[in-house]
């Protein structure tokens, strides 16, 4: 027995393919942002912490070789506000519309009120006076 097979529809079998393609495209962005920013991490932790180890084990690492180990692994802490807008275009626009560096001209700043009134999901309620709560 062999089953009839239905005619496929070509505009709905490229749009799904479409899809798909786009979504690979930002896995795999994603996966690569995130390995960036882990191997950024263990190049710049993983020594301090060998270090460490091996100055509590035999006490013969010089203070200054452990300083500048330290310091590598502040550094990495610096670097992921640079590492995000490079690879994150959502990333770069919010932090464009907070910090007045990166802001374009025509948009105005927005209001600490008017931004706490659109974390809390409510907008603008009417004045509510004594005489109305009577």
């Amino acid at each position: 027995l062999q089953v009839p097979r239905t005619p496929s529809q070509p505009a709905a079998g490229s749009e799904s393919r479409r899809f798909a393609n786009k979504h690979s495209k930002k896995a795999l962005k994603a996966s690569l942002t995130l390995g960036i920013l882990l191997g950024m991490f263990f190049v710049a932790w993983l020594p301090f912490f060998v270090t460490n180890v091996t100055q509590a084990v035999c006490g013969c690492v010089p203070a200054g070789f452990f300083d500048v180990l330290t310091w590598l692994g502040y550094c990495n802490s610096t670097m992921n506000p640079i590492i995000y807008p490079l690879f994150m275009r959502d990333f770069k626009r919010a932090m464009g519309k907070y910090l007045p560096c990166c802001r374009r001209s025509g948009e105005p700043r927005p209001s600490a009120i008017s931004l706490s009134m659109r974390n809390s999901n409510s907008g603008p309620r009417a004045a509510t006076s004594l005489k109305n709560i009577l």
